[in-house]
């Protein structure tokens, strides 16, 4: 998939590992012959309440503008407490191995130099100007990627989420996910994102 690749580039993600910042899922739902394919996003949440947040003991995730969950991977420690916590499995653990084997795909320019804990963060802080839209929403070739500000009305996420054609993935969690999910009865497609910068 377009938006798994250009994530990948543009965090140089351990692709090789199969350990993806994001990830489309690709489902069966229904019974035969009435049965439909789904390619369903799946990644950080980004959620207002973040369990991953609440146990990490050296301070390493953080919540920055418009509510970005992020890992400062040089306060991270590995302990892992924040890949349990997290309901969603959105996190993954970026070894010394990965950051040896990424210099063969990436050079000596890399972003991560110390083992630590990796996930989306839609892509925060890769534009000097503090404007930008997450790779995978760039790169989506079907168009099913939204992303916006959560706080502007008139932005598409905000419409989809106020008019009610928006979904979180498990509500019962209480953990408020920033990622919303419509379903397009007539193309079978998911559309997801949104920040409250």
């Amino acid at each position: 998939m377009a938006c798994m690749a250009a994530c990948a580039v543009e965090n140089q993600t351990p692709f090789w590992e199969e350990l993806w910042r994001t990830h489309v899922e690709d489902l069966e739902v229904g019974e035969f012959p009435n049965s439909q394919r789904m390619f369903v996003p799946r990644l950080c949440m980004q959620c207002e309440n973040p369990p991953c947040y609440y146990v990490c003991p050296t301070g390493a995730t953080q919540i920055v503008d418009g509510g970005i969950v992020v890992v400062d991977e040089y306060k991270c420690m590995g302990c892992l407490y924040c890949v349990e916590a997290c309901p969603f499995g959105a996190r993954y653990f970026y070894t010394y191995d990965d950051i040896q084997k990424a210099k063969e795909y990436y050079g000596d320019n890399l972003i991560h130099v110390v083992p630590h804990v990796d996930k989306c963060t839609f892509c925060y802080g890769t534009a000097p100007d503090g404007t930008y839209t997450p790779a995978c929403v760039r790169t989506c070739v079907g168009g099913a990627r939204v992303f916006g500000c959560l706080d502007d009305p008139n932005s598409e996420v905000s419409v989809l989420v106020n008019t009610g054609q928006a979904v979180v993935l498990n509500p019962q969690l209480n953990v408020q996910p920033k990622v919303f999910y419509v379903f397009n009865k007539q193309s079978g497609r998911y559309t997801q994102g949104g920040d409250n910068s």
